[in-house]
């Protein structure tokens, strides 16, 4: 389990949600545009992990493959934590959580910290000399100790083109950003609390760079990536949740002393707009409404529960302006509905070994009418369901106060969604990315063993894991042209990390980090590297904090190895990933901070110095 606060993610210059894992062992960042990114949790990315606001599950069945743009729709102003879990999931979470859980949870008033009648607020204000972006927050909190609190946030963003020496003003890179939020809890008693919230966002003009006319391709020494071939490819990006929520930690019933429920309401819209290389243009928009409801319960070292999802999907394509059925990013007028029930039992051997055991029962299915695949003259109609059990069994011994070694077994699985199953999207350097109805649930099974020391002033972890994958849905090019989804045979990544902190003196500390995977999968006979596999990369970072610790300043250089383990779809990606591989790094950076008063905090960072 890795958290970050929300001082974390001001002290590392956090702009968005995927950037928050920069400095996370075991975890590569991509960001195809400055609007979108996507984190790999040990060789997994997009759909293959799963986001949660609250605990409220946001990934949705329309959710396509590869890296997506999808986590970059959570303002990383309004988070007050993050917790990551990385590995499989899916015994509590259910479908999706394969290589990662990430729970952002979000500012709350903190009325039970207070005592009678209270108010404040907070503004934030950042400016990014290379884009010359500008982004803001203004918050306000108000209530009443101990009985009920309110807190609203707003949050603007105007993020400028990028510079770079070798392109100059990459133009286009730029997009703006609207999001507003608001949390109002209220306390019946000291143990049960009523919350209500709301949060929106609003993306505009994220443009899908590398595909477009504006790169012009660059070459590094032997490396170099091809032009983009489009002459506009833009995405805007909408999305609200709305929640009720209710939590009693005191209840004295034989199986629950404690529980919470949730009833939650989504609405999305994805929306791409194409112009090709000939003037043809393309334009795909889906609406989703999203509505959840979940129930947990715990006694002692048990916890148990159930969760409901539905989606209600609405998908239009056009071809220069007018309707046309095969455009659609998905089948229009489908659903989508996920049934889940687990529990988790945590119990010890003897006072040195604890041990974690869970299962999931999940039940999915999907049906929808206005499919139109190529060469069909009319809407098909379908569906299809799916069920798994899920088991997970890991444990811990203590060999001394500060010695550890733990070790686990954690199947998980993900069900076709409706994109794997009817979606039709632009792929690499644009190709038509097509599902099929014929393909089943991938499945799981993660084996992990590692060891931890904490003697207060040095601390490290180091693990290794190994995942076995078993009808990997994956995307195979089609006589006709452009790809389409199918299940792969078998395949397996695995990869070592390893974290230290070693605090040098009171005002000294010295963090580093390391990590590296490799995996392949089978498709027809044929093995293939996984694609997009973390190379060897590391970081360490010395921090100096004065005394009183008003101020602080960190020195901090990441590096990484040459990236030519690819997959034959990942080389041929040339817009975006360089012919040869990515060329090895090294990024050189400072940050530095000054608690100018009690009210009034600066931060400074110095990033790619080198």
């Amino acid at each position: 389990l890795a958290i970050l606060t929300d001082e974390d993610l001001l002290e590392n210059a956090t702009r968005t949600l995927p950037q928050a894992f920069l400095n996370t062992p075991g975890v590569l960042v991509q960001q195809t545009t400055t609007g979108h990114g996507s984190p790999y949790i040990r060789g997994f990315t997009g759909r293959q992990n799963l986001l949660l606001q609250d605990g409220i599950r946001l990934n949705n069945s329309t959710w396509r493959s590869g890296p997506v743009q999808y986590w970059n729709t959570l303002d990383v102003q309004a988070i007050d934590r993050l917790e990551l879990i990385k590995s499989q999931g899916s015994v509590l979470f259910g479908s999706d959580a394969i290589g990662g859980t990430v729970n952002t949870l979000s500012k709350s008033s903190g009325f039970q910290k207070e005592d009678g009648f209270f108010s404040g607020g907070a503004t934030y204000y950042r400016f990014d000399t290379n884009s010359e972006s500008q982004l803001s927050r203004i918050e306000q909190r108000f209530g009443v100790g101990g009985k009920w609190g309110v807190i609203l946030g707003y949050s603007a963003s105007d993020i400028g083109d990028i510079s770079d020496s070798a392109l100059g003003v990459m133009r286009g890179t730029g997009y703006s950003q609207l999001s507003h939020d608001v949390k109002l809890e209220y306390a019946f008693s000291s143990s049960q609390t009523l919350t209500l919230a709301h949060s929106y966002l609003d993306q505009d003009d994220i443009s899908r760079w590398h595909n477009t006319i504006n790169n012009r391709g660059w070459t590094q020494g032997s490396s170099f990536t091809t032009a983009g071939t489009d002459l506009a490819r833009d995405y805007d990006q909408e999305r609200s949740l709305t929640y009720l929520q209710f939590e009693d930690t005191d209840v004295n019933l034989t199986w629950v002393n404690r529980y919470k429920t949730t009833i939650s309401f989504q609405r999305t819209q994805d929306s791409e707009f194409r112009v090709r290389e000939s003037g043809r243009s393309d334009t795909r928009i889906l609406d989703i409404d999203t509505f959840g409801l979940s129930f947990e319960a715990g006694s002692g070292n048990i916890v148990w529960g159930t969760d409901y999802y539905y989606d209600q999907i609405d998908s239009q394509g056009f071809r220069n302006s007018t309707p046309h059925a095969s455009n659609r990013p998905i089948a229009d007028n489908s659903s989508y509905d996920s049934l889940g029930f687990f529990t988790n039992y945590h119990g010890n051997i003897s006072q040195n070994f604890t041990y974690d055991a869970g299962a999931r029962f999940t039940y999915i299915e999907a049906q929808w009418d206005g499919y139109r695949p190529d060469g069909a003259t009319i809407d098909q109609v379908g569906g299809g369901s799916w069920d798994n059990l899920a088991l997970s069994l890991r444990g811990q011994y203590e060999l001394d106060d500060s010695w550890a070694i733990f070790g686990g077994a954690s199947q998980a699985f993900r069900a076709p969604n409706l994109d794997d199953l009817t979606g039709r999207q632009f792929s690499l350097n644009g190709l038509d990315d097509n599902g099929s109805p014929n393909v089943d649930s991938e499945k799981y099974l993660t084996t992990e063993i590692g060891s931890r020391f904490n003697n207060g002033n040095f601390s490290f972890e180091l693990s290794g894991y190994y995942t076995f994958i078993d009808d990997g849905i994956v995307r195979i090019e089609n006589p006709m042209g452009g790809l389409t989804a199918t299940n792969s045979n078998e395949g397996f990544i695995f990869g070592f990390e390893g974290q230290a902190v070693w605090n040098l003196h009171s005002q000294w500390r010295l963090l580093a980090h390391a990590s590296w995977q490799d995996g392949e999968q089978k498709q027809g006979g044929v093995t293939d590297t996984i694609r997009r596999i973390n190379p060897l990369n590391s970081a360490i970072d010395l921090r100096w904090t004065v005394p009183s610790e008003q101020y602080w300043i960190s020195g901090r250089v990441e590096a990484a190895t040459q990236q030519d383990n690819l997959s034959r779809l990942a080389a041929s990606d040339t817009q975006r990933i360089p012919v040869g591989g990515t060329p090895s790094y090294v990024v050189a950076s400072l940050y530095g901070g000054w608690q100018v008063s009690e009210a009034l905090q600066l931060n400074l960072a110095l990033e790619n110095l080198t």
